[in-house]
């Protein structure tokens, strides 16, 4: 299943920085860094996410408190070209249809 409403995700500015940034991202930043990504081109990260969302089926749904959490497994496409796998979280808050970033981290992929 794909992420409800994939098409009109929204990937916010802050939470980009976030996973760039040395102080705040518990060791996420050079990940992404090592990736390709920069906070100089934040704006390549934010699409790349935002295609990982809608590109790739869910591998968990979740209600919690807060709505309806999402979690999508695939490879990111990243500058460097070795697109390693990541999942990315997604969240569907009570009352809205939209879904919105989170965050994303490594995972090892999953063999089949």
């Amino acid at each position: 299943m794909k992420l409800t409403n994939a098409e009109h995700a929204i990937v916010a500015a802050p939470k980009i920085l976030y996973l760039l940034s040395a102080e705040k991202s518990g060791g996420k930043d050079k990940f992404f860094e090592r990736s390709g990504f920069s906070v100089a081109q934040w704006e390549v990260l934010q699409a790349a996410v935002l295609q990982h969302g809608q590109a790739y089926d869910t591998v968990n749904v979740v209600t919690t408190d807060f709505g309806v959490k999402y979690v999508v497994e695939g490879k990111l496409s990243t500058p460097d070209g070795l697109n390693p796998f990541v999942r990315s979280i997604w969240q569907i808050d009570h009352g809205e249809t939209v879904p919105r970033f989170v965050t994303a981290y490594p995972v090892q992929e999953k063999t089949r």
